[in-house]
């Protein structure tokens, strides 16, 4: 197309669409370009051509529509109407290249075949003559096609026919010859005219001396020359028959010898025969070779002379149905239509973006997440402390956190009939996400309601109450799951907080062998005898077996989640070993909670200032 249009030399052609002089071949030496870079210049003017076409089916129809873009309209035109004409000329072409290929490809194989055929005949007759193989050729019953039949078919079967006369006619003298045996005068004889002629003769001969004995006696001369003519004609009679019965016995051996010839060459020619139908296996195998290779040859050449009254009629099934016109306007850009393409393109891929992130992100944000993601009861949420330690929080009555975590236990207290569960056990999936803050916050509430608490540290792989009571962990929990009985010997006072606590004890070489005893379903009996309830700090469930063996021997579990901090698969997967040890879930509390960072509005804020900014007035109005 681009050799045709003549592109490779119009420096307008690459200034139109922006390929400037940067490039060594589209340098111009004198006003032209030098011939020498003409097909690195055709080159890219035909990637230009092709990056600037569109050739797009029309649905439903057998249509093509052909579009060519750029800045001048007439060219666009030219060029799309050109290429049109080239796609016609070229799917001429290329039948007939395709026409000449095939009687190439054909003439080819008509010369194989050829060689092939002419090489199996050869074969065939080569072998018929050191075999001595002859065959006669003979019409078939369809009178067009030839088979060949063997002389020695033909021989054995007139033969034969010969031979079956031959037999019928033998059959035909013993039956003659053995009647004239055993009868006197035979078929032959009574049908001999001589022999009737004589008779004939003896019987008037016979009748004539009758007559004479009549009158005379035997020994008259006229009745003895009849009696001797008589005597005559019965050995006439007598020779004739021998003579007749002579002739049959030399018919009926003349026709057994000729059967028995015939027969003899019968013999000879079926052995002949059957000698040949075994040579002639391997003849018939290379008949067969010859009968293939001439059906492919006539095939092949049948094919070819299709081929050729064919290839000489050019068939163009392509028409151009409307040439390209110069367009009257141009295509492109739409600003109005990109400005709103865009503008719709930007807010719908933000909005996916944004359902996407919040789809991808398995965090619990907020509350209301706790009960619709994870499946477990909200019993509240604790705020995230800005600044101190959670001991300094809870020994403040009128911080955030006590606050949250008297709500807390104010939902804790409808989980059961009798109120709060007497023994419970916290814990979380993994450690840091504030079960040990929510073991003490609810230890601590429920000794400021006057109710008689004790807090077991049941970490006993990292301890962490002993460090809150200034002691240290030498005796506590794994003391008695060793054996040791005197529990008071075990505790220690929490006086800031107003309840008793049991630390973790020494650390012992595996925890979870000392939890799967009855000593801990023990402690926490005899505990109950003293203390109105009994708070585990429980390990974390995923990777250790202890928070299932402890979640066991305990009323209920309350489960610590940490916001913004840990995905709800694993958390769900950390639930379900806690239900596959039957432990009883009583509900899930939200820790370290953001309000600003939630996912919905929370105005927790109000709540909480709103007693402060009571103190702080007061103090300025007593100041």
């Amino acid at each position: 197309m681009a050799a045709q249009l003549k592109l490779s030399d119009d420096p307008k052609f690459f200034e139109m669409f922006g390929v400037g002089g940067d490039m060594p071949v589209l340098e111009m030496v004198n006003g032209r370009y030098p011939a020498s870079g003409r097909l690195a210049r055709q080159r890219i003017a035909g990637e230009i051509l092709l990056k600037n076409l569109d050739v797009a089916p029309a649905r439903l129809s057998r249509l093509v529509d052909i579009q060519f873009t750029s800045p001048d309209p007439t060219f666009s035109a030219r060029v799309a109407n050109a290429w049109a004409e080239n796609f016609i000329q070229t799917n001429l072409e290329r039948k007939v290249q395709a026409t000449s290929y095939g009687r190439n490809l054909l003439e080819r194989q008509l010369g194989q075949l050829k060689d092939k055929l002419d090489e199996s005949q050869r074969q065939l007759v080569a072998y018929a003559s050191a075999q001595k193989i002859i065959n006669l050729p003979a019409q078939s019953g369809d009178g067009r096609t030839t088979v060949e039949r063997s002389i020695v078919v033909d021989d054995l079967a007139a033969l034969n026919t010969a031979l079956s006369q031959a037999t019928a006619d033998r059959i035909q003298a013993e039956a003659r010859y053995q009647q004239a045996g055993r009868a006197g005068a035979s078929t032959e004889a009574l049908r001999n005219q001589a022999i009737n002629s004589l008779r004939q003769k003896r019987a008037e001969s016979a009748a004539e001396y009758q007559r004479l004995m009549t009158q005379f006696e035997p020994g008259y001369p006229a009745a003895r020359a009849i009696q001797s003519q008589i005597d005559q004609l019965d050995r006439s009679i007598a020779r004739e028959e021998g003579r007749v019965s002579g002739s049959l016995r030399a018919d009926y051996l003349e026709a057994v010898e000729r059967e028995r010839a015939l027969q003899g060459r019968v013999d000879q020619l079926k052995s002949n025969y059957l000698d040949q139908r075994r040579r002639s296996i391997q003849y018939n195998i290379y008949q067969q070779e010859v009968d293939t290779n001439r059906a492919l040859y006539d095939g092949v050449l049948q094919r070819f002379k299709e081929i050729g009254v064919a290839g000489g009629v050019g068939i163009n099934n392509i028409a151009i149905v409307d040439l390209a016109k110069a367009p009257e306007e141009p295509s492109s850009p739409r600003l109005i239509l990109n400005l709103a393409i865009a503008l719709l393109a930007g807010i719908g891929l933000g909005a996916l973006i944004a359902y996407a992130l919040e789809q991808i992100d398995e965090a619990i944000a907020d509350p209301a997440e706790v009960e619709r993601r994870l499946g477990l009861p909200l019993l509240g949420s604790v705020p995230k402390l800005e600044e101190g330690t959670p001991k300094e929080a809870l020994l403040d009555r009128k911080s955030e956190l006590v606050d949250a975590y008297l709500a807390i236990q104010t939902n804790l207290s409808f989980t059961t009939e009798h109120g709060v569960p007497r023994s419970f056990a916290v814990t979380s999936t993994r450690p840091a996400e504030g079960k040990s803050t929510t073991a003490l916050a609810l230890a601590t509430t429920l000794a400021r309601a006057h109710r008689k608490v004790i807090l077991v540290d049941g970490d006993m792989r990292s301890p962490s109450v002993h460090h809150l009571g200034g002691v240290s962990h030498d005796l506590g929990l794994s003391n008695f799951l060793s054996g040791q009985d005197n529990i008071d010997a075990l505790t220690f006072k929490m006086t800031d907080f107003g309840f008793t606590a049991m630390s973790a004890g020494p650390i012992p070489p595996n925890a979870a062998e000392l939890l799967t005893g009855q000593r801990l379903s023990l402690l926490v009996t005899r505990l109950l005898e003293t203390y109105d309830h009994v708070v585990i700090d429980s390990p974390p469930v995923m990777g250790l077996a202890d928070a299932p063996l402890i979640a066991s021997h305990v009323e209920g579990v309350i489960y610590a989640v940490e916001s913004h901090g840990i995905r709800s698969s694993m958390v769900k997967t950390a639930l379900g070993r806690l239900a596959s040890a039957n432990a009883r879930i009583i509900g899930g509390v939200l820790t370290k909670f953001e309000a600003k960072r939630a996912h919905y509005g929370y105005g927790y804020e109000y709540g909480y200032n709103y007693g402060r900014v009571g103190d702080a007035e007061a103090k300025a109005a007593r100041g």
